[in-house]
């Protein structure tokens, strides 16, 4: 008994104060939300300095599109009235398919030559073609019928010369020998023999304008045309 109250007094007596069991930390648990995957990521960043230093009031400003920004041009209207087609079968016909070609506004030149008959070619003979003629004027040949010198030729005198053995046409103030090209003429004998004997020369630009005489028949000159008084 003596022992006890003994190391009961070193141990501090009724002053001793008894340590307290301890108290169980409790941890809370966090709830965490998974992010989704699919959902892109803030921009700016949650924590970057765009978003700490600017307004939270701030309106994003919305993108304009190009077809909203300008609309698309109006359809031209059709104002004549020539027997084109519609505005209603312009758009429906564009409806229909991107490759369809756009419709023909041009009109048809009017023919205001229509005293003139259709000209057709006539099938030459073997060896009568432009390039065998060629050949006959650089091959030294007489093509004068006989003439060596230019003569002064008047109507009168030219007027002799309409057969087909003996042909000759005036043609720009100058007469020409006409008889041994008159198998080579794209159109004819007989369309040729036509200013056999006379001045073919309105005829000539009516049909021919475009084509070289000089050169064509230099070979075949006999002559230039003058007055009957001369």
């Amino acid at each position: 008994m003596t022992s006890y109250f003994l190391s009961w007094l070193n141990s501090g007596g009724a002053n001793a104060v008894e340590p307290k069991p301890p108290v169980p930390e409790i941890i809370s648990e966090e709830v965490t939300t998974e992010l989704d995957d699919d959902e892109p990521p803030a921009f700016p960043a949650l924590n970057s300095i765009q978003r700490s230093s600017g307004n939270s009031n701030d309106v994003v400003p919305s993108v304009t599109l190009d077809s909203l920004a300008m609309p698309p041009p109006p359809v031209p209207v059709n104002r004549r009235s020539n027997g084109l087609s519609s505005l209603s079968s312009v758009v429906q016909a564009s409806s229909i398919s991107s490759l369809t070609p756009p419709p023909v506004t041009t009109k048809r030149m009017p023919n205001t030559n229509t005293k003139a008959k259709a000209r057709a070619k006539v099938a030459l003979a073997p060896g009568h073609s432009p390039l065998d003629w060629a050949r006959l004027k650089s091959s030294g040949e007489d093509l004068r019928g006989g003439v060596t010198e230019l003569m002064r030729i008047t109507p009168s005198e030219l007027k002799e010369h309409r057969t087909r053995d003996d042909a000759w046409a005036a043609f720009g103030g100058k007469v020409y020998n006409i008889t041994p090209y008159l198998p080579f003429h794209p159109g004819g004998e007989k369309e040729l023999m036509r200013v056999a004997g006379r001045d073919g020369t309105k005829l000539f630009m009516t049909t021919h304008s475009w084509v070289n005489l000089d050169f064509m028949l230099d070979g075949c000159m006999v002559g230039f045309l003058v007055p009957e008084d001369s």
